[in-house]
């Protein structure tokens, strides 16, 4: 029995590694297999990408190719480009070498012709000089002078008949001339100043309101200055109160307003009723009487020079001028005096008299309406002229009695010199004030225009300017300098009398402080 149980263990020990070895041989199988699938899978896998990367490879070599040969067909065609150029270039110079060489030989064969040409005028001139030689020998030898000797002879002789036949002449001339023209001159001037009387008025742009007390100054403002506005609304003109006691300023540059308002404010003063109505009541009032002392002023003005058959409204225009200034002398009693002279003038010398008065009447005609419209007096005046059918020689005397034209009768040059004479009269003119300040301004401007100027001051009326310099730009050297070149600079912009005194002040400082 326990052998039984032995046998029957051992076979089933010896069946258990028969199983456990077929097992084992089993998975050995099944392994095997795996990596045999496996091995093959990988082969395939290998062959694959073997055959990609070869695909890849080529594909590669041929877009490396067509680069390459993309780049060298645009290197081809580059260097064929340049290669063309280079022949043009060089076909340009070719032709540009041939062109220098041709004129280069152009201009040689020319200066071996003027070589030739120099050689002969070298000869002919010495077969000239030779015959003239000749030619002198033989005439010394007749005349026995020199050929020195017989020019000086000839060119005394010469002289002195034409500084004498020349001083006769002109002692003749000057004494014709100081017999007959100056004297003439003189006496026709003369005699006409003395016959011409006329009295002048010198209008400015303000004009003065006396009052019977300072309280009318009170009633004239108005309550909060309603009157006082009106009126200056009313007339264009500007009024003054406080500056001057029991007075008031009318100031503006119409001097036909000023008078309007002058007018119409004494009126209101003598009247005591100041209020905005009848403000405007008495403005309307003085407007018209200074229209109607326009026209009695132009047809006064023409009666008194004997000028008859004009315009109504260059008699008008003529009106305007009594309130029109030129230099501080009336338009309008300039321009009477004007045509007094020019009728005196003509007389002298036989023109028409008539004539003369008119275009001397109306020579400054333009000043009437020349700040209301654009252009010189000259021009307005010849325009209104013209418009109102007057004839060429007063026209032409219009327009050249300052020169701007040329005159073309002997009307005009005698207007001209009416007015030249009626204006250079001592004390018929005189400087304005806006053309003094100017003339002081254009110094100091003048003269800080130059380099290392600090400041300037005009002082004595013009009469000086003096110049602080900075002392680190300008030393005492230059100052000289400065001052003359600011004196020639002063000559050729400015017109002023008399002269003008240029003080150059160069000054140097040290400042400390003692602590």
């Amino acid at each position: 029995m326990e052998w039984y149980f032995i046998v029957g263990a051992a076979s089933f020990a010896i069946a258990a590694v028969i199983f456990w070895f077929a097992g084992i041989a089993n998975h050995k199988k099944k392994y095997e297999s795996k990596v045999g699938t496996a091995e093959e899978r990988s082969k395939q896998i290998i062959e694959e990408a073997l055959k990609t990367a070869e695909q890849k490879k080529r594909e590669a070599l041929l877009e490396a190719k067509e680069e390459n040969l993309k780049a060298k067909n645009e290197l081809e065609k580059e260097y064929k480009e340049r290669r063309a150029e280079c022949q043009r270039i060089e076909r340009r110079i070719m032709s540009k070498e041939e062109a220098i060489d041709k004129k280069a030989e152009t201009l040689e064969k020319r200066d071996q012709r003027m070589a030739q040409k120099e050689a002969e005028l070298d000869r002919v001139r010495a077969e000239v000089a030779a015959s003239h030689q000749e030619q002198l020998k033989e005439l010394e030898r007749i005349s026995g002078l020199t050929s020195d000797q017989a020019k000086e002879y000839l060119f005394k002789s010469v002289e002195e008949d034409v500084k004498h036949e020349t001083a006769v002449m002109i002692k003749e001339l000057e004494t014709q001339a100081k017999d007959e023209a100056e004297k003439k001159a003189k006496d026709i001037i003369v005699t006409a100043i003395q016959r011409c009387a006329a009295d002048h008025v010198a209008e400015s742009t303000i004009s003065v309101v006396q009052l019977p007390n300072d309280e009318m100054k009170g009633r004239i403002i108005g309550r909060e200055g309603r009157n006082i506005r009106t009126l200056e609304t009313m007339t264009g003109v500007e009024l003054i109160i406080d500056d001057t006691p029991e007075a008031v300023v009318l100031s503006g540059f119409d001097p036909i307003r000023r008078e309007v308002a002058r007018i119409a404010l004494e009126r209101l003063i003598a009247d005591g009723r100041i209020h905005p109505a009848r403000i405007e009541e008495m403005v309307e009032k003085a407007q018209k009487e200074v229209e109607t002392m326009i026209r009695e002023e132009g047809e006064n003005a023409a009666l008194e020079c004997g000028v008859h058959g004009l315009h109504p409204e260059l008699i008008k225009l003529l009106g305007r001028m009594k309130f029109r200034t030129s230099y501080g002398q009336n338009a309008l009693k300039h321009s009477i005096e004007v045509a007094n002279l020019s009728g005196l003038l003509a007389s002298e010398v036989g023109v028409d008299v008539k004539t003369a008065k008119r275009a001397g009447l109306l020579h400054d005609i333009g000043k009437s309406v020349d700040h209301e419209q654009e252009g010189t007096h000259v021009q307005l005046g010849a325009d209104l002229c013209r418009k109102y059918k007057e004839n060429a020689t007063i026209i032409n005397a219009v327009e050249a009695h300052h020169g701007d034209v040329e005159p073309q009768s002997l009307v005009a040059w005698i207007v001209q010199a009416a007015d030249t004479i009626s204006a250079a009269r001592p004390g018929a003119r005189r400087e304005t004030l806006e053309a003094y300040t100017q003339r002081l301004r254009q110094l100091e401007d003048i003269s800080n225009s130059f380099k290392g100027v600090d400041k300037s001051f005009a002082i004595q009326a013009g009469r000086e300017v003096r110049v602080m310099v900075i002392p680190e730009q300008i030393n005492d050297d230059e100052m000289v300098l400065l001052a003359r070149d600011l004196s020639k600079k002063i000559e050729a912009e400015l017109e002023y009398p008399g002269q003008i005194k240029i003080n150059v002040i160069r000054e140097s400082r040290a400042i400390e402080y003692a602590k």
